[in-house]
């Protein structure tokens, strides 16, 4: 049965033998999850749940690493997504990332499967705890399946290989993949059932709330180009929550703008796994964004700023985004993420100035006033062209840009031939490459032979 060990990820040991621990024996500070207490403290676990992905930071085009101290730093995995590389991990490595969501997804399902029959709570409280698993559990697949399957395509979905679909707290259950199309049939499905037991907003954008669950739907049907729904789930998020930083008050006092949890733009807290310092950014990157962009002067730096890591000869600039306050880089929904999603949806749908005024709303927050000159586009296919310039520059440093690239390789306007150089080596990334489908990591395949490899 070893070859049956679940997930993957709970193969670390650690992880199964606390899981064990709480199991059959009621005693102090060790007792099995039954009263709505013990499953709340479950959820309120953010090491466990607030954790994402780091992997696309250094995958997506608005990463360039040229300096060749940093090169060598990176370590073999690293350098092996960097260079979209046929494989990341050897048989004997682990991806953080991998595991890192089904981590998650186990500790949902534990919730799920026991918290509406647990003691000494309130229907309404079970009732807010289940939802919340949901949402994560949720958030969880459409990392996975975007990172690690292909991109959603309606007449192939049903077909092409997505993640493994586990909905119970099985340790022992097979680990074949699921299509495309069924994750993501189960992800609307677990938003749909949360969203009548949450909360309008949270008290803290750790905790799912029905903003939160109205953002992921936004992200989900934008990718999988139902862009009618897409804009219906982000206009709902945004009628919830639509603040924003205006960045002009922060221009001479960075250290002040506010950590996450209080963070107005946050709907639904989400970090990256690891903090990668100093990612180096792309020169077309920073030619678009221009030296007068406020998120240029606060969010990046000379890579020489940060001491005997690099060559302090090295005169490129960075993504410094995790320096402020917090040594951590979001990468959840947001309140300019909806924005942007809701423009791109209106600019598909003909609709040029609607999308180009929720850019402008949006840029005039990131700019002094003095050097503030809102866009305009010629026609719908301009205001989408600039609506995704603009996620890049707004989202640059936390990965996310790396998930817009894979599923714009459906748009020929947009599918784009990607192209760096490592250790004198040069690698190229062709539209709809099989390369954009992560690795699964041959651990977990020697583990589990059911579960079949991506094609290279």
């Amino acid at each position: 049965m070893k070859n049956k060990y679940s997930i993957i990820l709970f193969a670390l040991a650690i992880t199964l033998a606390s899981c064990r621990k709480y199991v059959e024996i009621d005693q102090l500070s060790i007792r099995t999850l039954k009263y709505t207490s013990d499953f709340r403290n479950t959820m309120n676990n953010n090491n466990v749940l607030e954790g994402t992905f780091s992997y696309p930071i250094l995958s997506g085009d608005d990463t360039e690493i040229m300096d060749a101290t940093r090169q060598n730093t990176l370590g073999d995995i690293l350098s092996n997504v960097y260079t979209w590389a046929p494989k990341y991990t050897s048989e004997s490595q682990s991806d953080g990332d991998w595991e890192k969501q089904y981590k998650t997804i186990y500790v949902c399902n534990q919730v799920l499967d026991g918290v509406l029959a647990s003691q000494n709570g309130t229907e309404a409280e079970k009732q807010k705890i289940y939802a919340e698993a949901l949402v994560h559990r949720a958030y969880a697949y459409l990392i996975l399946v975007n990172m690690y399957g292909k991109q959603y395509n309606g007449t192939t979905a049903a077909t092409d290989l997505g993640v493994p679909l586990l909905t119970t707290p099985n340790l022992y259950a097979k680990l074949n993949r699921a299509p495309v199309a069924e994750v993501y049939t189960q992800i609307l499905k677990d938003l749909r059932i949360s969203i009548s037991r949450l909360p309008a907003v949270a008290d803290y954008n750790v905790r799912p709330a029905k903003v939160s669950a109205y953002a992921v739907f936004a992200k989900t049907y934008l990718s999988m180009r139902d862009f009618n729904n897409a804009a219906l789930y982000a206009d709902s998020a945004l009628a919830l929550q639509n603040g924003l930083l205006d960045l002009k008050a922060y221009e001479n006092a960075a250290g002040t703008i506010p950590v996450r949890l209080s963070n107005p733009e946050i709907i639904f807290s989400k970090i990256a796994n690891v903090a990668l310092p100093a990612i180096s950014i792309s020169n077309d990157l920073l030619n678009s964004l221009g030296t007068t962009d406020l998120r240029y002067k606060l969010f990046t730096d000379v890579r020489s700023r940060f001491g005997g890591q690099f060559s302090t000869s090295f005169t490129g600039r960075a993504s410094c985004r995790y320096l402020i306050n917090e040594f951590v880089i979001n990468n959840g929904p947001t309140v300019p993420e909806m924005m942007l999603i809701k423009a791109e949806c209106l600019a598909r749908a003909g609709n040029t100035t609607d999308a180009m005024t929720l850019v402008n709303n949006l840029r005039i927050k990131r700019f002094t006033t003095a050097n503030y000159t809102p866009l305009t586009a010629a026609d719908a296919n301009d205001a989408l062209r600039i609506v995704i310039e603009e996620k890049r520059r707004e989202f640059f440093g936390t990965g996310m840009r790396w998930f817009d690239q894979k599923r714009l390789n459906l748009d020929s306007d947009f599918a784009l031939t990607k192209s760096r150089n490592f250790k004198g080596v040069d690698y190229t990334l062709q539209p709809n490459s099989n390369l954009y489908l992560y690795p699964i990591g041959d651990k977990y395949i020697l583990l589990n032979p059911e579960l079949q490899q991506n094609p290279r």
